[in-house]
């Protein structure tokens, strides 16, 4: 079994910036793409907001560039899901399909997948008007009605910003209580663009190449009935993509990857965290990207220093 020097599992803008700033200095990367190449982003039907786009420009196509670039200096990409690590002397083993893999050092950068309602109509329109960001999203829908679905403190805070950009923000929840901090569905509340259904479900996303409405059902009369949209953010919530390294490194109690202070540093020596996986606050492509330069940096010093031969396996963590 061949021994990479480094494995950066995820193919998404924190994964790949990692492996260009790897691949620039010298080593040469692996990166495993997961099961969705380029990550979440390519969901996104039009993506604007980040650094040097001058115009909109489809998630995938941003992503093709990001690979293109990697490319250009020799990073290696390679079809594969970690299934789990092991432990194997000053390395780990990582078992990718019916394949093991060696790393010296390993890139955490799986991402989080945001929840969905799981109705008819979501996935068909997803990144056609539905969207899991309205940070990511919410300016495409200037002037426009949105449905926020959600009771939490990401449903107020899309329900606010959207209030900004859309002439009518609909919030549906299923209960009349909120999982919200009280100042949080105060300070929604508070704002005249922002009206509430509750306690209402969405059963179906509607539309004709883009969404047109959604299909809501009061719980306590059990009455259904259309109402007109032209976009649905569902904010209930996201999970990262932890499942294969729970066991290898401390999570918090959300299942994102606890990283050390002003680090990409887990408890793992040789292990790092970046992006989505470990970000449970901005989940923007601009600070995964960041986040993945920052990785880089550190497994780089961490090799520079020996690796776990230059003595206590949880320096990495402490540094």
């Amino acid at each position: 079994m061949p021994l990479e020097t480094m494995v950066i599992a995820g193919s998404g803008p924190a994964g790949l910036t990692a492996a260009v700033y790897a691949a620039r200095a010298g080593i040469d990367p692996l990166v495993l793409e997961g099961d969705v190449p380029g990550g979440q982003l390519t969901v996104s039907e039009a993506v604007e907001n980040y650094p040097g786009c001058a115009e909109a420009l489809p998630g995938t196509e941003l992503m093709t560039r990001f690979r293109k670039q990697a490319r250009r200096f020799g990073v290696r990409f390679r079809p594969g899901l970690i299934r789990s690590v092991a432990k194997a002397g000053g390395h780990y083993d990582l078992q990718a399909g019916d394949e093991v893999v060696g790393a010296r050092t390993l890139i955490i950068a799986t991402g989080a997948q945001a929840r969905r309602l799981g109705v008819p109509g979501e996935a068909e329109y997803y990144g056609r008007g539905v969207s899991g960001c309205a940070v990511c999203d919410g300016s495409f829908f200037e002037g426009g009605t949105v449905v926020v679905v959600g009771g939490g403190n990401t449903a107020m805070h899309d329900a606010r910003y959207l209030a900004r950009v859309a002439k009518r923000v609909i919030v549906v929840h299923r209960r009349e209580h909120f999982r919200a901090d009280a100042c949080e569905v105060e300070s929604a509340r508070g704002n005249c663009r922002i009206e509430w259904l509750v306690p209402y479900v969405v059963e179906q996303v509607l539309g004709e190449g883009a969404v047109s409405g959604v299909m809501v059902r009061d719980l306590e009369t059990g009455v259904a009935r259309r109402l007109g949209c032209d976009g649905v953010f569902v904010a209930i919530g996201h999970d990262p993509r932890t499942e294969a390294f729970r066991s290898l490194v401390e999570t918090h109690s959300g299942g994102y990857i606890r990283v050390a202070a002003n680090s990409t540093c887990t408890s793992a020596p040789g292990v790092f965290a970046c992006g989505d996986v470990c970000d449970a606050v901005y989940r923007q492509a601009a600070v995964a990207a960041g986040q993945g330069c920052m990785a880089a940096m550190d497994a780089l010093h961490y090799l520079q220093k020996g690796g776990w031969d230059a003595g206590d396996e949880s320096s990495a963590h402490r540094e």
